[in-house]
């Protein structure tokens, strides 16, 4: 099934996959950045799954950082086995690899960069010379750093690029984790800059390809106050330019159907081994992209092309024949993932802890009248020149998304709020937050966040269920505490 209207909880690496990595939302969790750890209690895929006999693997990328000073200060060795976890974010670590190695900051000895000098590929860093860059006339490095050279082919055969290694690595993973159990988190690193592709998919599309660019003559002259400080941003600056749309969109596309090409060898390997009938596969991302939308490049507010991502779920039970390959618009969200595996295994969703909901009725075909109203997105800016910009501390660089099936609300601290009719104007480029016939539903709008707020997972040493148990005060009677109570025979 496909989820057309799928979104992620922070239009940014990091965050978003601390939230797809506990089913919570980045304000729950504290991480609202990259580098910006959970707090080592929080529980993990990998905890969820395991008591379930389930081993969760990490195949690629993670963008986790590990809470060392929370570690150091319970004690727990980095090295232990628990400590591996927690600086894993849960996952045993097949092979991680979060794929940016420039060489102010690269390891020689990155398992990558060991085979392709195996493959003959001689550089101290051939992720970068190799993998990441392109030739120029005289054979010189053209660094994949700088998107001018993105028409041009990687300087590595196709058969070693990171796509293809890291399915080689994921195959290699399943082989080895034999008749155990297991959940496999294979996160490929592209399409991400570098945008550099290997032939024969750096020239599969051209500029014709292309899809014509949002962006509003309005929202160039007036934008919010947020969107204009993020247009000043470089990157933004750049993607701005129809030429550097041309040049890099193609290589883009190239390397999302060198993703598509690479699946369909997994597929086939999962065949081959009798594992494809009875392994649940999720595609999806941690967020999208601009790409010169909207004046922008990156990823990070809260328009569609950002936090509207793909999610296509293979379920290969029988229950879920009816609704296969249909659409579905249910508004869902990353964190519905942990649940759907939990329930896809068996077990009963941590609901006490787990913000999402569990997709399984709706890919068994149940009525999506009863699934959710709203889905919810938010960022921190706090570590981008925007918060300079607006001369905002940084507690205050904040921003939050409610999406209906009609309208997308944003609330921005310190600054208007704004309000898209996204049947009428699904491009976002009509603010209808300044507009009095708006008063109303920007209320309404403006409660359903504040209800978001009120509804986080906080008390997570007791379930529902567990305090109902306790009886109330009739169960403090039966620990023979007596409280406000005058003399005998009143209980």
């Amino acid at each position: 099934m496909t989820f057309d209207h799928a979104y992620c909880q922070a239009p940014i690496c990091g965050p978003s996959r601390m939230s797809f990595y506990t089913g919570r939302y980045p304000w729950t969790l504290g991480s609202g950045y990259n580098g910006f750890p959970p707090r080592v209690d929080e529980m993990t895929l990998g905890d969820h799954l395991r008591p379930l006999g389930v081993r969760s693997v990490l195949v690629g990328k993670t963008h986790m950082a590990a809470n060392r000073d929370d570690m150091k200060r319970l004690g727990i060795n980095p090295d232990s086995d628990l400590g591996v976890l927690v600086s894993e974010c849960g996952f045993e670590a097949f092979e991680r690899d979060d794929g940016l190695h420039p060489h102010e900051a690269f390891d020689p000895n990155l398992r990558y960069n060991r085979w392709l000098r195996e493959k003959g590929y001689d550089s101290p860093n051939p992720w970068h010379d190799f993998a990441n860059s392109a030739a120029g006339p005289s054979g010189e490095v053209l660094s994949g750093w700088h998107m001018k050279w993105a028409h041009l082919p990687a300087r590595i055969s196709a058969e070693h690029s990171e796509t293809a290694y890291m399915t080689d690595r994921a195959m290699d993973c399943i082989d080895g984790l034999g008749d155990d159990p297991w959940c496999i988190h294979l996160s490929y690193i592209k399409p991400h800059w570098p945008y550099v592709a290997p032939a024969p998919y750096h020239d599969m599309y051209d500029a014709s390809h292309v899809l014509p660019v949002n962006q509003g003559s309005a929202e160039r002259r007036n934008p919010h106050p947020v969107h204009g400080a993020f247009m000043q941003h470089g990157d933004s600056a750049t993607f701005a330019r129809a030429e550097v749309r041309e040049r890099v969109i193609p290589a883009y596309m190239g390397l999302i159907t060198e993703i598509d090409d690479h699946l369909g060898r997994l597929w086939m390997f999962l065949e081959e081994r009798d594992l494809f009938q009875n392994t649940m596969i999720v595609f999806t991302s941690d967020h999208g992209d601009y790409l010169g939308d909207h004046y922008l490049g990156e990823r990070e507010l809260l328009h569609e092309e950002s936090v509207r991502i793909p999610m296509i779920v293979y379920d290969p039970r029988a229950e879920a024949d009816a609704c296969r390959g249909q659409h579905s618009d249910a508004l869902v969200e990353g964190i519905d993932l942990i649940p759907t595996f939990v329930a896809a295994l068996g077990g009963e969703p941590a609901y006490n802890r787990l913000e999402g909901h569990s997709l399984q009725p709706l890919l068994f075909g149940a009525d999506d009248s009863e699934w959710r109203d709203a889905a919810f997105s938010e960022i921190d800016y706090s570590m981008r020149d925007a918060r300079a910009i607006l001369n905002q501390p940084p507690a205050e660089a904040r921003g939050y998304m409610v999406r209906t099936r009609r309208y997308k609300y944003l609330f921005w601290e310190n600054f208007p709020a704004q309000l898209f009719d996204m049947h009428a104007d699904p491009a976002e480029q009509n603010d209808l937050g300044p507009d009095p016939a708006s008063v109303e539903i920007m209320a309404e709008m403006r409660e359903r966040l504040f209800r978001w707020f009120r509804q986080r997972k906080l008390r997570l040493t007791r379930t529902d269920a567990q305090i109902v148990a306790t009886g109330g005060e009739k169960g403090t009677l039966r620990r023979g505490i007596h409280r406000g109570y005058w003399g005998p025979g009143e209980e």
